[in-house]
C-alpha cells in the first residue's frame, strides 16, 4: 500500500496542498516539532528554545494555528500568556503526489518541507554523535547508523518500507512512561531511496 493510501490514525494528519503550503517554512516546522517533542509552550519559551525572537515565533504559531497544526492550550496560561500545543502527534505528506502536482507552488512547498526534514535529521544525528560519550554504556550499545545496498523493484521497495513502518509502529505499544528509570526519547530516522547506476 502506498504512503498516500495508508489510513491515518486520529493523531496523524494527512496533508493536503493548502496545509502543506502552510507548513512549508523552516521555523514553522521547528516550532511544530518542539511542541510535539516537548509539549505545550508559550511563544517566548519556544523563542528561547529555538534561538528566535518571540515576535517571529508568535507570528508563525498563528500561521500554524490557521492551518490546524497547533491550538491554544486552555489548561495553561494566565492573563495574556498564551500557551500553544500541537494538535496531532505527527503528519504524513505523501511526497510523491505533491512533487508531481501541476501547481508549482505545491511542488515548491513539498520540496521545502522535504529539505527541511533532511536538515533536521542531519542536525539530530550530528548532535547525537557529538554527545554520545556522555550517555551510558547501555545507550551507547543501543544506537545504530547503518547503510544497506539492495537491488529492488518499486513494488519491493514499498513493501519493505511499509514493513519497517509497521515494525516501528508496533513499538509504540511498548513505549514506557517518561519517569521510567533509564528511559530516554528515542529517535528513528529512515532514509530509503533509489540511486543511479553510475
Amino acid at each position: 500500500m502506498a504512503e498516500d493510501e495508508q489510513p491515518a490514525s486520529d493523531d496523524v494528519r494527512v496533508l493536503d496542498p493548502r496545509s502543506l503550503r502552510g507548513l512549508a517554512h523552516p521555523l514553522r516546522m521547528r516550532l511544530l516539532g518542539a511542541l510535539r517533542e516537548y509539549g505545550p509552550a508559550t511563544a517566548s519559551q519556544l523563542a528561547e528554545r529555538l534561538g528566535e525572537s518571540s515576535g517571529a515565533t508568535s507570528y508563525h504559531l498563528r500561521q500554524l494555528a490557521t492551518h490546524g497544526f497547533v491550538e491554544d492550550d486552555p489548561e495553561r496560561g494566565k492573563g495574556r500568556e498564551r500557551w500553544w500545543k500541537a494538535v496531532h502527534r505527527g503528519h504524513r505528506m505523501g511526497s510523491d503526489r505533491f512533487l508531481a502536482d501541476p501547481d508549482p507552488a505545491v511542488r515548491g512547498a513539498a520540496s521545502a518541507v522535504l529539505h527541511e526534514v533532511a536538515t533536521l535529521h542531519t542536525e539530530q544525528l550530528s548532535t547525537w554523535l557529538g554527545t554520545l560519550h556522555g550517555w551510558s554504556e547501555d545507550w551507547r550499545g543501543a544506537w545504530d547508523m547503518s547503510d544497506f545496498h539492495l537491488r529492488l523493484t518499486p513494488e519491493l521497495a514499498r513493501e519493505m518500507r511499509d514493513k519497517v513502518h509497521e515494525l516501528i509502529e508496533s513499538y509504540r505499544e511498548k513505549a514506557v512512561d517518561p519517569d521510567t528509570e533509564g528511559s530516554a526519547p528515542y529517535r528513528v530516522h529512515l532514509h530509503a531511496f533509489p540511486r543511479d547506476e553510475e
